[in-house]
């Protein structure tokens, strides 16, 4: 009889195991691997004595491309025509930044507009009364 604990690490509902692990261990999981989307580690630990215990751990992969969007969110309610801009851009290789489409551009908000035209009108009225 083994005096340790072990592991073992399930990836989603894989019946077959990543493996079967003396504790303490370290361990790398590449995310490159697997698709983007909603995925679940789930590692079930048996004591010395075959009692078994589970933790289950969700977590989301966003290796490709991130998306950003503008016009339109999450349930938003909307009718009518409305301008909608998608840009899609990458981490690159993360060994080197890539300034290139790294960012979204987004529109003026019209709260800047308010200050602008607030500005102008306040700056006529200035000319007009010196």
């Amino acid at each position: 009889m083994s005096i340790n604990s072990k592991i073992r690490i399930y990836l989603d509902n894989e019946v077959e195991s990543l493996g079967e692990y003396n504790v303490p261990i370290n361990f790398e999981l590449d995310t490159r691997k697997l698709s983007d989307g909603e995925h679940t580690l789930r590692i079930i630990s048996i004591d010395p004595n075959g009692r078994e215990g589970v933790r289950k751990i969700p977590f989301i992969v966003r290796n490709g491309p991130d998306i950003a969007i503008e016009g339109i969110g999450d349930h938003d309610i909307v009718d009518g025509i409305i301008p909608v801009m998608v840009n899609a851009y990458s981490k690159g290789d993360q060994k080197q930044f890539l300034i290139e489409g790294s960012e979204s551009p987004h529109s003026i908000p019209a709260s800047i507009w308010m200050l602008v035209i607030f500005f102008v009108g306040w700056a006529m009225y200035y000319a007009l009364t010196a």
